[in-house]
């Protein structure tokens, strides 16, 4: 998608220096991946204590690496 807007100039720079970004394009590109990770986090982190799981965590351990 192609738009136009005007940036906070000491902030652009600042997040260049910060990211070694070479483009705008590369530095909005990891902003926004930031902020969508970072907002999942925080949704999955929201779940703590709401979901119950009844089961054998050695067993399910053990079955992931072949050992059970």
């Amino acid at each position: 998608m192609r738009t136009n807007i005007v940036m906070d100039d000491e902030l652009v720079a600042e997040a260049f220096r910060l990211t070694g970004a070479r483009t705008k394009k590369e530095l909005v590109d990891l902003a926004l991946r930031d902020l969508v990770a970072r907002k999942k986090r925080k949704e999955i982190l929201a779940l703590e204590g709401k979901v119950e799981w009844e089961g054998d965590l050695d067993a399910w351990r053990a079955s992931r690496l072949g050992t059970g």
